[in-house]
């Protein structure tokens, strides 16, 4: 007999009436087989007749907890009805003791094979422990795997595959087998040709087309598709064995991306640094690990910002007043023609700050660096504005002004903001051709927004003809915005 809470929380947690509760009264039948349960459910609904729409078949389409039954309702020959539950020895112990009844049939109490695809997404886990370099991403598996709801979806020879709510057709093929959806060029749902995006629903008959080439793939935009951490793991898998040369190059362009974003102007020696403290053995594993998704860059970044601020500072400490002057007088021995002149002092080394690269015509000063020379900065940037007010490093700023005619050309670097479009890199460089202005390096890839960033060096003889060149290139066709910017 059902107990008085759990009639208590039909009638007034789930909405019932009275009338509407079919199992006050219930018989369980426990029998040995599988094939059993469905004779006894042909047995009942000869002896009793059965209440439409009151059948559920839980053995075919089990419980996302496991459970597995035969359920239907059937009116008595004194017109009460009644519910009838049909399950075997295994299941019945499954929905007594849940999971742990795995370990009876593990201690040799039963079948040994019994029970063994209840610990199958464990060992997933585990399998995908064993392919990831980031912490995070396993405890993103436990959140969405452990998720209520499933789907139970079937192959066209009726094995039934359970996934969770949400999956979508390439969930389904990396849950058949890896290659399934390492090989997958489309699937067909219900017959019909379905989108990759498509979502699943419990009933729905998959078949996935896969081909036989090579040198096929998953796309990496099946990474924003995919549902299950099953199916994420092996793609990323795939890309870090398969493609390291463009994970390499992917990987670098967002972490410069990124440092840039932060104001961070790393060298070699500080890249190892970053890379040795995420367990790379070198850089290019590590560019190649962003790439395929192992490592998240916001984990990252702001305790490289923290190391880049420290290492920045000891180098700006001066010891005394005769280390500055020791610093520009000496030169280290160099002359250059850069165009700058230091309070008067000819054949100072002088080199221009790499976070904000100061042209002709920018308001600029200059900072003495413990061996290097001066570095000359814009006056608006950042680095200047951050450090310019520290005590300790006010004896190193001096002032400085630009030569007449003393340099030809300085580089300058344009980041361009756009929609992307075909010909959009052709247009770019047809409007800097158009101003007789040598391009030095173009770089673009693809905004998480969908739109496109392109990074331009440029030649330039002064200020004057980089604003002009940025009025140019913003009449462009999807051109959003265009700024000037530090080199990273």
């Amino acid at each position: 007999m059902k107990s008085i809470y759990s009639i208590y929380k039909k009638v007034y947690v789930k909405g019932k009436n009275i009338e509407e509760i079919y199992d006050i009264y219930a018989v369980r039948v426990i029998v040995h087989t599988i094939v059993e349960c469905y004779n006894v459910l042909g047995i009942v609904h000869d002896m009793f007749r059965p209440i439409p729409f009151r059948f559920k078949d839980y053995i075919a389409t089990p419980k996302p907890n496991r459970y597995q039954s035969l359920h239907t309702t059937v009116i008595g020959r004194e017109g009460i009805p009644f519910e009838v539950q049909i399950r075997t020895l295994d299941m019945h112990n499954t929905a007594q003791y849940g999971v742990a009844a795995h370990w009876k049939y593990k201690a040799g109490l039963g079948r040994k094979e019994a029970g063994e695809k209840r610990f199958d997404w464990i060992r997933q886990i585990l399998d995908q422990q064993q392919e990831a370099d980031d912490v995070e991403l396993i405890a993103e598996a436990v959140k969405v795997d452990l998720a209520p709801d499933d789907v139970y979806v079937f192959t066209p020879k009726g094995d039934v595959i359970t996934l969770p709510l949400g999956s979508t057709v390439i969930d389904f093929a990396y849950a058949i087998h890896t290659q399934v959806g390492n090989r997958m060029t489309g699937a067909k749902v219900g017959g019909r040709m379905a989108t990759f995006d498509y979502q699943l629903k419990t009933g729905d008959i998959v078949e996935v087309m896969t081909t036989n080439s090579p040198n096929y793939g998953p796309n990496r935009h099946w990474l924003d598709i995919a549902k299950t951490n099953e199916a994420k793991g092996k793609i990323r898998a795939w890309f870090k064995r398969e493609c390291r040369a463009e994970n390499i190059s992917r990987g670098k362009a967002a972490f410069d991306a990124e440092m840039k974003r932060n104001s961070i102007f790393p060298d070699d020696e500080f890249l190892s640094q970053i890379a040795k403290r995420q367990h790379f053995d070198n850089v290019d594993d590590f560019y190649a690990a962003i790439g395929y998704g192992g490592v998240m860059l916001s984990k990252i970044v702001r305790k490289a910002k923290e190391d880049y601020l420290k290492m920045q500072k000891p180098q700006t400490v001066p010891e005394s007043i005769q280390d500055v002057e020791a610093a520009v007088s000496e030169n280290i021995a160099k002359k250059q023609s850069s165009g700058v002149i230091v309070d008067g002092i000819e054949g100072c080394a002088v080199h221009f700050a790499r976070c904000c690269n100061p042209l002709p015509g920018d308001d600029i000063i200059g900072f003495v660096t413990r061996g290097f020379g001066v570095s000359v900065h814009k006056l608006d940037c950042k680095n200047v504005t951050d450090q310019q007010n520290d005590p300790s490093n006010s004896e190193r700023w001096i002032s400085v002004k630009w030569a007449a005619g003393a340099k030809a050309s300085y580089e300058a670097i344009l980041d361009i903001v756009a929609q992307d479009r075909t010909a959009l890199i052709a247009d770019i460089s047809t409007a800097i051709a158009a101003g007789r202005i040598p391009i030095h390096e173009i770089n673009a890839h693809n905004l998480k927004n969908g739109n496109a960033s392109v990074s331009v060096t440029l030649e330039i003889s002064g200020l004057e003809q980089l604003k002009n060149m940025i009025v140019k290139l913003k009449k462009i066709e999807g051109v959003i915005t265009v700024e000037r910017t530090g080199k990273n």
